[in-house]
């Protein structure tokens, strides 16, 4: 039974990640600084260590004490807007912290890395689907990490025989269970919830774009499949040497107004969401290959934008009945 690290284990992916590596029969250590995470989502049993993974003596002691095997990185910042106000901040934490992470696998002899990449190295896609071939032409401070950290991987699987998978997230969404929502002040799905909640219109950040309905297009993923996506990749590192990047997406692009409307039909009224102008560096429309991850993962998505939707507001649901009482 092999034994992972999850940095970045107790926020939203990675509690979803670390019960599929469970759900696997792997060990999970979590390493987390707990700047947007919850020790109480944490499944009992699972080591934690709070540390940030520019801690890199910490982070030595931790590979070294529970004989870890392969680590999946998730611990960094990713607001793309946030990132374009506070560039060396992302560069600091995303960068600096692979830097860290990388040299204390060395030092400990850890070869095995699962690395959270994300559809944001694309920047304006010329073709949609976007296929990991693709130019990476990040157009935010915290896409151009996410590429700097790809190429971090690459280098040291060339210079150390690093086993190395990169999956480049679209756009995730949904609960795992009621207990794990994501209340992410960035993601369009929880940010439609808050504003009904504060009795305010959920906004759409344009509707001038060149989309059949003018809204911008994303290509969303299930949080469920997306870990099952992380444990087939930590599977493909142990099996033999690797250097791979993977789309994570359903390669189905879905609208603002799309999304809005679903969400209407699963809470049962109309959200009346306002059009308000264009936020900087949106593209206006990225759907993700995903012929790639099918052939040589054998992974797909199983989840449709309703259960998505669904399973969101009945996790949102949850904590507004917890928080009440």
């Amino acid at each position: 039974m092999s034994t992972w690290l999850v940095t970045g284990g107790a926020g939203y992916i990675g509690n979803h990640v670390t019960r599929a590596l469970l759900a696997s029969d792997r060990k999970v250590v979590v390493l987390d600084d707990l700047s947007s995470g919850h020790t109480d989502r944490i499944p009992a049993g699972v080591v934690f260590v709070e540390a940030n993974v520019t801690d890199r003596q910490t982070v030595v002691a931790v590979l070294t004490e529970h004989k870890i095997e392969g680590v999946i990185h998730l611990a960094a910042k990713k607001a793309a807007g946030e990132s374009v106000d506070v560039p060396l901040y992302y560069y600091r934490e995303n960068v600096a912290g692979m830097l860290s992470l990388l040299e204390a696998m060395q030092e400990a002899g850890v070869k095995r890395l699962v690395y959270s990449s994300s559809a944001a190295v694309y920047g304006t896609p010329k073709v949609n689907p976007v296929t990991e071939t693709a130019d990476l032409a990040a157009e935010s401070p915290y896409g151009e990490t996410k590429v700097v950290g790809e190429w971090m991987a690459k280098s040291q699987g060339v210079a150390s025989g690093l086993s190395w998978v990169a999956l480049r997230y679209f756009n995730v969404a949904g609960a795992g269970s009621d207990e794990l929502g994501d209340s992410s002040v960035n993601n369009l799905i929880p940010m439609v919830f808050r504003a009904l909640e504060e009795g305010q219109r959920p906004q759409i950040f344009g509707d001038d774009y060149p989309t059949p309905d003018g809204t911008c297009i994303r290509d969303y993923i299930h949080v469920a499949d997306l870990a099952d996506a992380h444990v087939v990749a930590a599977a493909y590192c142990e099996g033999k040497q690797v250097a791979e990047a993977f789309n994570v997406g359903r390669g189905v692009g879905s609208s603002v107004l799309e999304v809005m409307s679903m969400v209407s039909e699963v809470i049962g009224t109309d959200v009346n969401a306002q059009i308000v102008g264009r936020r900087a560096g949106d593209p206006p429309a990225s759907t993700a290959a995903t012929e790639k991850i099918a052939s040589e993962l054998g992974w797909r998505a199983k989840h449709d934008l309703r259960s998505m939707v669904a399973s969101a507001w009945s996790a949102w649901q949850k904590s507004h009945i917890s928080k009440s009482n």
